[in-house]
């Protein structure tokens, strides 16, 4: 019984690996803007 639970265990982080591998998340694409006060500048 052991067995088939350490085997499960095993598959089952191997198929997160592999999908965690393959899988094509798209990057955030949201807009930012901030206001940078003029003193932080040299001049």
């Amino acid at each position: 019984m052991v067995k088939f639970v350490v085997l499960g265990l095993l598959v089952l982080v191997v198929a997160g690996a592999v999908v965690l591998t393959t899988w094509d998340m798209p990057a955030p694409t949201t807009t930012i803007e901030k206001v940078i006060p003029n003193e932080r500048f040299n001049k």
